[in-house]
């Protein structure tokens, strides 16, 4: 497995399986069987209310704690934040059932940021969090909180995919030293992606399929992805995707999808800020 190497030496794996959306009921299977097919990258977040059924898979695999990254996310925190995001912490480091996290990130730009990255910084310094980062941060947003604290984040997860590839921001955020990570790779399918003809035709030069082109577009930029699914032969599918290199005119067609602007929503939006910001998670 291809790594890539965080701002405070931590090596992370660039590909991973992530658990957004898979319901609790179906996540130790489809973990379990995740890890069978080769991940070590695991991404999963409070939010997502499947954190014990991750934490049961990765006892059940027998894979040594020293060879599995995990990740999971602090939801958004009111004051007072620095309490609240230690105990949300060890609330998901509980039900994980492990005795450290590899990644722990900020999950939404809202609420008492400062307070919360105060929080994190600790958890790092203690060695509980190897890794400390942020999700969702626009770039005024992430610069703002690099400059006004000790530790730089190492990890940004964002919207990253071929209708939003994000490549300005990237180029940023390696000038500061946080490594880029993506949500959303396939964009959920939005625009019928896995039908784009430009994806299609790439795929058919390799004999790929688009799945796997859009996860080597995204590797081989240096961003680390992390694909759900549901199904073990389409894990598999997706983690096969280092045996074959795009070339510099196959990367110039896949630019050009790029319609810079989200598929999803925007978190400087107003609205979705209230929404976001508004919804609490007892922990």
């Amino acid at each position: 497995m291809q790594t890539v190497i965080l701002n405070n030496g931590v090596e992370m794996p660039i590909l991973g399986f992530g658990v957004y959306q898979i319901p609790a009921e179906d996540t130790e299977r489809a973990v379990s069987e995740a890890l069978a097919a080769g991940y070590r990258l695991l991404d999963t977040a409070a939010a997502y209310g499947n954190e014990e059924a991750v934490g049961h898979a990765i006892k059940s695999s027998g894979i040594p704690r020293e060879e599995l990254f995990v990740t999971t996310k602090l939801w958004v925190q009111d004051t007072p934040a620095e309490d609240n995001a230690r105990r949300a912490f060890e609330t998901s480091l509980s039900k994980l059932g492990l005795e450290h996290l590899d990644l722990y990130l900020m999950h939404q730009p809202f609420g008492d940021v400062y307070g919360q990255w105060r929080a994190m910084e600790a958890l790092n310094r203690e060695g509980a969090a190897k890794a400390i980062g942020v999700a969702n941060f626009y770039p005024d947003r992430l610069v703002d909180l690099i400059v006004n604290n000790e530790i730089t984040p190492a990890v940004n997860q964002i919207e990253t995919h071929p209708f939003f590839q994000r490549a300005d921001y990237q180029g940023l955020m390696r000038e500061h030293g946080v490594q880029i990570q993506s949500w959303g790779g396939f964009a959920e399918g939005r625009n019928d992606l896995f039908a784009n003809p430009i994806l299609a035709e790439i795929g058919k030069e390799h004999g790929k399929s688009v799945a796997q082109v859009v996860l080597r577009w995204l590797t081989q930029r240096g961003v680390v992805a992390i694909p759900k699914s549901v199904r073990a032969e389409r894990m598999a599918e997706n983690f096969d995707v280092f045996d074959f290199r795009l070339t510099d005119e196959q990367m110039a067609r896949i630019a050009t999808l790029d319609t810079g602007t989200s598929q999803f929503f925007d978190h400087r939006d107003p609205v979705m800020v209230t929404r976001l910001g508004g919804h609490r998670i007892d922990g």
